[in-house]
């Protein structure tokens, strides 16, 4: 099997070391691929190329108009490959088809979207206190950025990072999940097909204890963005302090979704269900722990366990598969012990909790769709992000109670409020300290919209005009057009 290389400085190449991974397919673990497995050596050529291209001025000194046609373009690409893309994003993570499908016309336009706004920003004039003398406010791309995605979603989470550095005008490197690579490798060459110049972009494959620490360290790096665990943001947000590096991270979230009495049933039992199972609840905003008020709390439970228990499991390229398996053995083991410390705090199980029994899923990372009531806010299945399908519920009395509750955790990414009752519901989602809050739905966003989170979930925002934001600095330029001495000294 042909390795696949990494880029950088215009050129693919294998890494300093020559050291390779073999990416595997979670449904069977059968090879798919062998990549080139980066270190520290290639990390500094990758981060002096960008610098280079960066201060030579070949992307950063385009007009806005030229950069946005390139980036449209790589969205077209991306329209035109998707089908492609959407087989290399399920081989990697082994969700859906129909999942991945999704992802790509999104990821289209995103690109589109930011290609469109890269010649929006002309700048601003803003009041000055002198005569004959004007201010103006400019956005500046901020130069350098290291750019480290996750494994759940890795080019949508990617081109979140691409698309707006690429519109600011910086020079990016990047670094696909080393579980994850292959579609990050695949949006690289069709950037340079779009005509992105040499060095702008540079893609290092490898692990995050190396690789990743490398970037996030790096001198002549000026922004790290990283979506991923807690834990490593915090190492990598240490990391960055050394060199005051503008960092943006999302870090995950704890996401609560409310259900009150007067809820529509039928339509919160099938939210909380897309909340959670997607991608087998390996998602950042998974709805994973459900509030129910207590009137209706066992006629809920009832009709959530009854069509969980009817998800079906199966390879990605089957139409009929609703949930793929989680990505490596070592995250299942994870998840199960998190059902293991879920038992021991007094959650009770209702269903799943183990791994499936059907001998066609024997080869693949599966867990079953599992469910634990009698939660109580204090324990860890409950404060903890576990990242695999698994709902905790809890019962509340009063509105204040579910807000508190909700409130309750190191996180604030995002939750959802079900009501009919309108005041309630602008009550509830201003008291909740979340970067989002969906009203009667769950689990949306769009390009147009920042996404982010309070507290522990992240620094920053990506999507939305925010997101361009992000890969720029402010620069106020003050001009005198009546300079005379002042004559303060010396006379």
């Amino acid at each position: 099997m042909e390795i696949q290389k990494m880029y950088i400085d215009g050129k693919w190449v294998e890494s300093a070391s020559g050291k390779t991974r073999t990416i595997i397919y979670p449904f069977n673990q059968k090879e798919i691929a062998t990549v080139t497995e980066g270190d520290v050596v290639d990390v500094d050529k990758a981060v002096k190329a960008a610098r280079k291209a960066f201060d030579s001025g070949v992307w950063s000194k385009l007009s806005g108009s030229e950069r946005g046609r390139i980036v449209t373009k790589l969205g077209d690409l991306v329209e035109e490959h998707s089908e492609e893309l959407a087989r290399l994003e399920s081989l990697d993570t082994a969700k859906t088809m129909e999942e991945s499908r999704w992802d790509m016309a999104d990821i289209a336009g995103i690109f589109r979207y930011f290609g469109g706004l890269a010649d929006k920003d002309a700048g601003l004039i803003i009041d000055s206190p002198n005569p004959n003398t004007t201010s103006r406010l400019v956005r500046e791309p901020i130069g350098v950025c290291s750019q480290i995605s996750p494994w759940n979603y890795p080019l949508l989470q990617a081109s979140w990072k691409l698309a707006p550095a690429l519109a600011a005008g910086c020079t990016i490197v990047m670094k696909p999940s080393e579980d994850t690579p292959l579609t990050t490798i695949r949006i690289t060459e069709l950037a340079l097909e779009a005509g992105v110049p040499a060095g702008v972009i540079n893609t290092v494959l490898g692990a995050g204890n190396t690789v990743g620490n490398a970037m996030a360290t790096h001198p002549e790096v000026d922004l790290v963005s990283f979506t991923g665990g807690i834990e490593t943001g915090k190492k990598i947000m240490k990391a960055a302090s050394d060199t005051v590096k503008k960092i943006a991270f999302e870090l995950g979230g704890k996401n609560p979704n409310i259900i009150f009495a007067d809820a529509d049933l039928e339509t919160a039992v099938d939210f909380a269900l897309n909340g959670v199972f997607f991608h087998a609840g390996q998602i950042c905003s998974a709805g994973s722990r459900i509030l129910v008020e207590e009137a209706i709390h066992d006629k809920f439970v009832d009709a959530l366990k009854e069509r969980a228990s009817k998800i079906v499991m199966g390879d990605a390229f089957e139409d009929s598969t609703q949930m793929g398996p989680l990505i490596s053995a070592k995250h299942r083991e994870k998840v199960e012990k998190y059902i293991e410390i879920a038992k021991n705090e007094g959650a009770r199980l209702i269903l799943g909790g183990k791994r499936p029994d059907d001998p066609k899923l024997q080869d693949g990372f599966f867990y079953m769709p599992t469910i634990f009531v009698d939660c109580k806010n204090d324990m860890r299945i409950v404060q903890e992000e576990v990242f695999g399908p698994v709902i905790t519920i809890e019962k509340f009395k009063t509105e204040e109670e579910a807000v508190k509750n909700a409130n309750s955790t190191i996180y604030g990414l995002s939750g959802g409020v079900w009501t009919a009752d309108q005041s309630r519901a602008h009550r509830v989602s201003s008291a909740l300290r979340m970067g989002t809050v969906w009203i009667n739905d769950f689990n949306v966003y769009f390009v147009q919209a920042p996404w982010g989170g309070y507290k522990q979930s992240g620094i920053g925002r990506e999507l939305g005009s925010i997101g361009l934001e992000e890969y720029t600095e402010v620069k106020h330029i003050y001009q005198n057009f009546d300079n005379k001495p002042i004559n303060w000294f010396g006379k």
